[in-house]
């Protein structure tokens, strides 16, 4: 392990931590809130229908659950900095492909595209724990929600700025449609990951590790599998997990394919005064919203009345979500509406998971442990975004927001088992 000084003055640099990570945080959230609103209907039109569409969405999370992978190895050897710095620029290759893919009409290319956009999102989950290396016990769930908060910035203004973009690269440039969000996706992604490069030092794993005086780690726990021996036989750190990856399943299959939806139903209803392009972009960014806006509030309450609770509210949240969209038919606002909840509700499941995850391992694995449950919501969240369309082919949105409410019922009872503990 690289050595750190042992002079560091922890909590100044936890505050310019702080202030660093929110700031990628916000440019990194345009990247992925602009690739998660034009992605699916990219691929809806090069696929010529639904069912493909959601698996362009589920190569993404899957792509940043496996680009995980090497993130941990290197975050376990070197700290931080490099890791976030490598999957932001797996999302910026990511990027420059699905620009190439746009150009050459391919939807190889697209789906190649997405797995390495995936990085982008991989960074912006790995940023929280780097908010939590050096926070205090009773803090870590507020600081931990701060970064997942700054996110909103970048990612509600994202979708709607996916227009602009689109216009503005295709008028200036002559790039076809579709192409634009993506562009800026890779600009995003490469400011955040310079910033990250070259000032977030000291390195705040590091630090926290001289602090704990922790032992130098062997090769063989450098990656997940001493997560996964941190996690075995530890229920607050498997329903840690265990919440994060659920929340996150239900969030991604209604998600998805929502723009989907908007499109079908919007259809035969022209001389609204809004494309469905914009429709899209207001709803996924009340969406976005539900999901990071709230969230200082959602760590606070995790600080102040326990983990547990909070998953469970996230869990009502959830259902109320699945019951409120699954029944807006072609009514806009009750959509919406449903996915503000839907928003909120993985908010409280990943803050609140996050935070029981992070404080149930001991610092030495706390990185793969972390790594671990981002690479096992990525493939749940895969799996999801891979069945919605296919559901939604087949049965609809309204029945795909029912599986998804039966989703709840695992973390559910793992959070109400858990509840003495």
């Amino acid at each position: 392990m690289t050595a750190t000084t042992p002079a560091v003055d922890i909590p100044r640099l936890q505050r310019r931590t702080i202030r660093l990570l929110a700031t990628t945080q916000i440019l990194g959230g345009v990247g992925v809130a602009m690739g998660v609103s034009v992605g699916s209907l990219l691929l809806y039109h090069l696929t010529g229908g639904p069912g493909l569409s959601g698996f362009g969405q589920a190569l993404s999370v899957i792509g940043g659950a496996i680009i995980a992978i090497p993130v941990v190895r290197v975050t376990n050897s070197y700290g931080r900095r490099p890791g976030l710095a490598l999957a932001y620029t797996a999302g910026i290759i990511g990027s420059s492909i699905l620009v190439a893919a746009i150009v050459a009409d391919s939807a190889a290319l697209a789906f190649l595209g997405m797995f390495f956009f995936g990085g982008g999102t991989a960074a912006n989950l790995q940023a929280r724990y780097a908010a939590t290396d050096l926070s205090e016990p009773s803090r870590r769930g507020r600081q931990l929600s701060m970064i997942v908060w700054a996110t909103t910035v970048g990612a509600v203004a994202g979708p709607g700025l996916m227009p602009f973009a689109d216009g503005f690269v295709r008028d200036n440039f002559g790039l076809p449609e579709y192409a634009g969000p993506f562009v800026v996706s890779a600009l995003g992604f490469v400011v955040a990951g310079l910033i990250l490069w070259f000032m977030l030092r000291p390195d705040p794993l590091l630090v926290a590790r001289v602090a704990a005086d922790a032992p130098p780690m062997h090769k063989s726990e450098r990656g997940l599998g001493a997560g996964l021996r941190a996690v075995r036989g530890n229920p607050g750190a498997l329903l840690g997990i265990t919440a994060v990856a659920l929340g996150h399943v239900i969030m991604v299959g209604v998600m998805v394919m929502t723009p989907v939806h908007i499109e079908h139903t919007m259809s035969g209803h022209e001389g609204h005064g809004m494309s469905v392009e914009g429709v899209v972009g207001i709803v996924i960014s009340l969406h976005i919203a539900g999901m990071y806006a709230f969230s200082p509030i959602v760590g606070w309450a995790a600080d102040r009345f326990g983990r547990r609770p909070v998953i469970l509210a996230g869990i009502v949240l959830l259902l109320a979500a699945c019951a409120t969209a699954g029944t807006a038919g072609d009514g806009t606002p009750q959509l919406a509406a449903g996915l503000v909840l839907l928003g909120l509700g993985w908010s409280c499941t990943m803050v609140a998971g996050s935070a029981l995850l992070t404080e149930s391992v001991d610092v030495a694995r706390r990185a793969s442990a972390q790594g671990l449950s981002d690479v096992t919501m990525g493939v749940a969240g895969a799996v999801a975004g891979a069945l919605s369309g296919v559901v939604m082919d087949a049965a609809g949105y309204p029945i795909l927001a029912l599986c998804a409410a039966v989703t709840t019922v695992p973390v559910a009872v793992a959070a109400l088992r858990a509840r003495k503990n």
